[in-house]
């Protein structure tokens, strides 16, 4: 008989890493206490500081993963131009995250709503520069249009990953997940009809 494998330290770490990430990005750090993470994952208050010793440190482990989320993302399309293949890549990336990852991934685009804001960026606070780069957007010369399609897109996405931490067969939301994100972003289905009314015969 062959028993399961324990999951490692450091993989428990990272779903605890997880969960927290999925409730920073519905309810804000402030809002956010330990032990409302303690109950997502399963832990007692006390059992969750054994893993992290503050609600601080546990943020600063999201913030950290879900950067380096980002920029996975980002140089998977190192090698691709702006434009509608890139978008797909892109989208297609970031669907791939939130299957492995839905909280981190819920976190980042959660910074989406800073992408059309001009406040500075706080030291080490790049997830809306990276999120830029992702779409291929320049945040000091952007066309309008293009922007909110990409925030749009991206919002989406952002409560999809949100849901994504709670159910358990999210794979097979992923083709729809990745086509709703590219009809946010322009790029219709092959076949697929406009729903504007100035389109519709009489």
């Amino acid at each position: 008989m062959v028993l399961p494998l324990r999951p490692s330290r450091q993989q428990i770490d990272d779903q605890i890493v997880d969960r927290a990430a999925a409730l920073f990005a519905r309810h804000g750090f402030a809002a956010t206490s330990l032990q409302a993470v303690a109950d997502a994952v399963g832990y007692s208050k006390a059992g969750l500081l054994h893993h992290f010793p503050s609600k601080e440190a546990l943020h600063a482990a999201a913030l950290t993963l879900s950067r380096a989320q980002a920029q996975q993302v980002l140089d998977r399309l190192a090698d691709c131009s702006a434009g509608p293949e890139r978008d797909r890549r892109a989208v297609e990336a970031l669907a791939d995250a939130t299957l492995a990852t839905p909280g981190l991934t819920a976190l980042n685009l959660s910074q989406v709503l800073e992408l059309g804001t001009s406040r500075a960026a706080a030291p080490g606070e790049q997830e809306g520069e990276v999120l830029f780069q992702i779409f291929g957007i320049d945040p000091a010369d952007h066309d309008p249009d293009r922007l909110v399609r990409v925030i749009s897109a991206m919002a989406g996405m952002s409560v999809v990953a949100l849901v994504a931490a709670q159910v358990q067969d999210v794979a097979r939301w992923r083709q729809s997940m990745v086509t709703a994100a590219l009809d946010a972003l322009g790029h219709r289905r092959p076949g697929a009809t406009s729903s504007r009314s100035d389109q519709v015969e009489a």
